[in-house]
């Protein structure tokens, strides 16, 4: 490499943070009435406040309830 040239770091993505009700309901493969009667009952991740109108799922917790499933729980 020349003096006069610069390395660049290749981007990574972004982590994923959070995770909106739509895919949430993809990831899980549950409807909207399941998560929030599973979120009522603790059995579920509870959403968090992104704003007065907006929640999301922090996708550690989705990732740990996956987890928690096990592989044959499908």
């Amino acid at each position: 490499m020349k003096s006069t040239e610069t390395a660049i770091a290749p981007r990574s993505n972004p982590p994923r943070l959070f995770a909106r009700l739509p895919t949430v309901m993809e990831a899980t493969g549950l409807g909207r009435s399941t998560i929030y009667r599973l979120v009522a009952s603790g059995s579920f991740p509870a959403p968090v406040h992104l704003g007065p109108r907006a929640v999301a799922w922090r996708w550690s917790d989705l990732d740990r309830w996956c987890e928690s499933r096990g592989a044959g729980s499908h």
